[in-house]
C-alpha cells in the first residue's frame, strides 16, 4: 500500500508540472497574439488616418463607426449611399479647384501673350530710302495724279481731271476688312511652310492672304481704329461665284454696321507661278509691293460709288508716295464692279504676288497701315 500512495504521488506531481508548465505557454502565447493585435490595430489606424486625409468622406463614415454603439444603426444600402454622395462631393470640389485653377493659368498665359505682341508691335519709321526692285514685268499706265500714276483698263471711261482729284469726304468710323479669295498664299519659307489645296492656295488662313488681313487689323487697331476683319473662306471649296458669296457676306455686316464706308477686300496678285515678286526695298527691309484694283460702272452694272472709290484710292497713294515711294504700283481701273457698289471707300488691295513670302506681305501691313493712319482722320 504504501508503495502504491508513492507512485500516485508522483504521478500526481508529473500531471501538476504539466500543467503548470501549459499555464505559462498558453499565457505567453495570449501575451504574444495580444501585442501582435495591438500592432495590427495602429497599423489599420494609421491605414485610416490616410484614407481619412485622401478623402474626406471616407473619415466621416469611420467617425460614424466609431460611435456606433451609442447610435442607431445604419442601414447599409444608406450608409453606401452617403459614402459615394460624399467621394462626389470631394471630387468636384477638387474638379472645380482645378478648372478655375487652369482658367487663371490660361488668362494669364493670354495676358502674357498679349503683351508679348505689344511689345512685337513696331509703328513703321519715316524718312527712310526706299528702291523698287526690278521685275520682269513692266509698269504701265494711261494717267497721273501727282505723282499717283493710274492704269485705265475700261472700255469707256475717258478719266478727267476732276475725277482725279482725292476730294472725297469718307467716314472712319469702322474699317471692314475681307477677302474674296480668301485661299490665295504666297511663296513658302521656314516660318510659313503651309499644306497647299491648290496653286498657291491654302485652307489655312495662318498661310493666306488672311493672315495678311490680320496683320493689318491688328496695325490698325493699335492706331485706334475700329476693324472688323471677315475670314471666311468665300472661295472655298468653290472659286467660281466667290464674289457672289462674299457680296452677301459683306452687305450684312455693313446691315449690322452703320455708316461704315471703308471696306478693303485684300488679294494678291493672281500671276500663278513664282518668278514674279514686286518688292520695293525700305531702309534694309524688303516689302511687297501693293497695288490698288477699282471697280467701276464701265461695263453696265449701276455702281453710283466708283468714282469716290477711286478718289480715295488716289488719296491714299499719295501719301504712300510721300512717305514711301515705290509702295504701290499704278492703280488699276476696270469695268468689273468687284462688290465696290456697297460703299464709298471700297477697294481692292492686291498685296504681293506669288513670288513674295509672307514676311515680305506682313511687312507691307506695317507700312501701310503708317499711311493709313495719316489719311483716315
Amino acid at each position: 500500500m504504501i508503495n502504491l500512495a508513492v507512485i500516485e504521488l508522483k504521478d500526481i506531481v508529473k500531471y501538476l508540472v504539466k500543467i503548470t508548465i501549459m499555464i505559462v505557454v498558453a499565457v505567453a502565447l495570449t501575451k504574444f497574439f495580444s501585442s501582435f493585435k495591438t500592432k495590427l490595430n495602429i497599423d489599420k489606424n494609421s491605414f485610416l488616418k490616410c484614407l481619412d486625409i485622401a478623402i474626406p468622406s471616407i473619415k466621416l463614415s469611420t467617425q460614424e463607426e466609431n460611435t456606433a454603439s451609442t447610435q442607431e444603426t445604419k442601414k447599409p444600402l444608406k450608409m453606401a449611399l452617403e459614402v459615394e454622395l460624399g467621394i462626389l462631393d470631394s471630387l468636384e470640389k477638387t474638379e472645380v479647384a482645378s478648372l478655375e485653377a487652369e482658367s487663371d493659368n490660361l488668362e494669364t498665359k493670354d495676358e502674357e501673350k498679349n503683351e508679348s505682341n505689344a511689345e512685337e508691335l513696331k509703328e513703321a519709321e519715316t524718312g527712310l530710302t526706299t528702291e523698287v526692285l526690278e521685275t520682269n514685268v513692266p509698269e504701265k499706265y494711261t494717267s497721273e495724279y501727282n505723282g499717283v500714276k493710274i492704269r485705265n483698263e475700261t472700255d469707256n471711261i475717258k478719266l478727267t481731271e476732276e475725277m482725279l482729284t482725292p476730294n472725297v469726304d469718307i467716314n472712319t468710323k469702322n474699317i471692314v476688312i475681307f477677302h474674296t479669295h480668301s485661299c490665295e498664299s504666297y511663296t513658302p519659307t521656314e516660318n510659313f511652310e503651309y499644306k497647299a489645296s491648290g496653286n498657291f492656295r491654302t485652307t489655312d488662313v495662318n498661310y493666306s492672304v488672311v493672315r495678311v488681313g490680320t496683320e493689318l487689323t491688328k496695325y490698325m487697331e493699335h492706331y485706334g481704329y475700329n476693324v472688323i476683319h471677315d475670314k471666311t473662306l468665300y472661295d472655298y471649296p468653290s472659286y467660281s461665284a466667290s464674289y457672289d458669296r462674299s457680296l452677301k457676306g459683306v452687305a450684312k455686316i455693313l446691315e449690322e454696321n452703320e455708316n461704315t464706308d471703308i471696306v478693303f477686300d485684300i488679294h494678291r496678285d493672281a500671276i500663278g507661278d513664282s518668278s514674279y515678286a514686286p518688292t520695293v526695298k525700305i531702309g534694309d527691309e524688303e516689302v511687297a509691293q501693293m497695288m490698288f484694283v477699282i471697280g467701276s460702272n464701265g461695263g453696265g452694272s449701276e455702281h453710283d460709288n466708283w468714282n469716290e472709290n477711286l478718289k480715295l484710292a488716289i488719296k491714299i497713294q499719295e501719301k504712300a508716295n510721300e512717305l514711301y515711294p515705290g509702295l504701290f504700283k499704278p492703280i488699276i481701273l476696270r469695268d468689273s464692279r468687284y462688290n465696290q457698289q456697297l460703299a464709298k471707300g471700297a477697294s481692292i488691295i492686291e498685296v504681293g504676288a506669288t513670288g513674295n513670302t509672307m514676311e515680305q506681305c506682313l511687312a507691307s501691313m506695317k507700312y501701310l497701315s503708317k499711311v493709313l493712319s495719316e489719311v483716315l482722320v
